[in-house]
């Protein structure tokens, strides 16, 4: 089962903040604790303050019995566990508890340790060493230090020497306490349960809004592209690194459907090619047969006009299917190139020699941009002679009877993923190609010209081009012009040459 990114964001941050709010709130709580024990610890001291108060009349003019109501009354209340008030021996003197009265407390014991702990028992400990929590219950000590009017009484009357005449020790219940401090556990629980469940709501909009569709929308059109939909674009609305990558998605499928174009045109051109292998050879016979005995009855002077014209038609079409059955054999033929080190300048000017007159008569100026001292690059130079008159031929039909035609001509150097290429460059200022037809000028038998073309130039183009690990492409624009732009790989151990090179210059 596939676990979504989204979820697993979602899950960390949850744990997070899990452990980040139950650390914070057991801080929290054992900081709240700690300040509600300080309190009970105050309280309880302040009231062991207030029993003292309360019985110091009655013991300086010693009534006991009235001692002994106050400390009834105070006992009786809800969160007083007990109270005892002992002498100097640890005798129990006085506790609602009737039947402590009298008893002995051991020295050792939790409430009387901390002062009794050395032999000389402390006279003054502080409030945290008086005070002791055991059974939901806080008890603490208070001494009842001897004063002038005790030694001075003439009742019960004490050595001025004598510090501590007795302690108080009085019992408090802590259950309420526990449970209001249970109560706000659990609310502080609720409370990061309900907190913990909010951020992940949170998160997960926030997530699946930055993430989560995103990521979805790139998986639906993965699963497009993987289907075969080739032509499916994701609508990218963000400019930060997720909408970058949809960007490059978009390009990545824009290039798969380019390059399975040019592989759609390859097995095209492959398939046409094994299928003008087999046939050519076998038109190429009759059509001889047809052309010879039709140029030897058109040499007869003695025909009828209209025979004559006839005849004309017959040997002029023979002609025409015979040099697309050529074309068909130079395509489909399987010969490897010569390939050596040649001159991409020299070879260029070749071919502008051949057409030369074919473009002086269209009155087309031609002008050249050769880069000096290119490095040589390994071809058939009579190949690519082909090549170059094939496009040059092209621009001069491009151009047409139009006046101010000129093509452009040039070469140069450049660098391609790395690694050096020659780069040619056949430019017209003709009538241009639509856009609708300029992924289909490579193909065999497609032709834009109405009359007089076979539509396999540019394929011939295009296999040369691509048996010598070589480019060609084409740009366009409807009565502008066209550019073809071919790139040859160098080699390494080419150099530069110092063959023939070009200033540019107009012919």
């Amino acid at each position: 089962m596939r676990t979504r990114i989204s979820h697993q964001l979602i899950v960390v941050v949850a744990l997070t903040a899990a452990v980040i709010f139950g650390l914070f709130s057991h801080l929290l709580i054992t900081s709240h604790r700690r300040t509600i024990v300080t309190v009970m610890e105050g309280y309880a001291d302040e009231s062991a303050e207030t029993i003292q108060r309360s019985t110091r009349f009655a013991m300086l003019q010693n009534q006991p019995d009235e001692v002994r109501q106050i400390i009834d009354a105070i006992g009786r209340q809800e969160n007083i566990l007990g109270i005892r008030i002992l002498n100097k021996d640890g005798r129990v003197i006085y506790s609602p508890d009737e039947g402590s009265i009298g008893t002995m407390v051991d020295k050792q014991a939790e409430a009387c340790y901390v002062c009794h702990s050395t032999d000389a028992p402390l006279e003054r400990p502080d409030r945290t060493s008086r005070t002791r929590f055991f059974n939901n219950a806080l008890g603490i000590i208070k001494p009842i230090y001897n004063e002038p009017s005790c030694s001075e009484a003439a009742c019960h009357a004490h050595p001025p020497d004598q510090a501590v005449l007795g302690v108080l020790d009085i019992t408090l219940d802590l259950a309420g306490t526990e449970r209001h401090m249970a109560e706000e556990r659990g609310k502080a629980l609720l409370t990061i349960g309900g907190a913990i469940l909010s951020i992940s709501f949170l998160i997960w909009l926030i997530v699946y809004q930055l993430v989560g569709k995103p990521v979805g929308k790139l998986m639906k059109a993965t699963d497009a592209v993987a289907a075969g939909d080739l032509d499916y674009q994701i609508e990218v609305k963000r400019n930060d690194e997720l909408g970058k990558l949809q960007h490059s998605f978009n390009d990545m499928t824009r290039k798969i459907a380019e390059t399975e174009s040019q592989l759609y045109q390859s097995n095209k051109l492959a398939s046409v090619g094994q299928l003008a292998a087999g046939i050519a050879h076998e038109i190429n016979n009759p059509l001889t047969g047809i052309l010879t005995f039709s140029s030897l009855l058109l040499s007869q002077t003695d025909q009828d006009p209209a025979v004559h014209e006839d005849l004309e038609t017959i040997v002029r079409e023979t002609k025409r299917c015979r040099d697309i059955v050529k074309g068909l054999l130079d395509f489909s033929r399987q010969v490897p190139p010569r390939k050596t080190n040649s001159d991409i300048n020299s070879i260029v000017n070749q071919a502008l020699a051949i057409v030369d007159h074919e473009l002086d008569v269209a009155n087309i100026q031609v002008t050249r941009g050769l880069l000096e001292e290119l490095p040589t690059v390994r071809i058939d130079a009579n190949q690519m002679v082909q090549v170059l008159i094939n496009l040059l031929v092209n621009a001069a039909h491009a151009i047409g009877p139009k006046k101010g035609g000129e093509i452009f001509v040039g070469s140069d150097l450049t660098t391609i993923e790395g690694k050096p290429h020659i780069e040619i460059k056949v430019a017209d200022n003709g009538c241009g190609i639509p856009s609708q037809h300029l992924q289909k000028v490579f193909e065999p038998f497609f032709t834009t010209r109405d009359t007089g073309g076979t539509g396999l130039g540019l394929a011939v183009v295009w296999g040369i081009v691509n048996e010598h690990g070589g480019t060609i492409s084409v740009d366009s624009q409807p009565k502008r012009g066209t550019t073809f732009t071919i790139l040859l790989p160098v080699n390494e151990s080419s150099r530069p040459t110092n063959g023939i090179s070009h200033e540019p210059a107009t012919d």
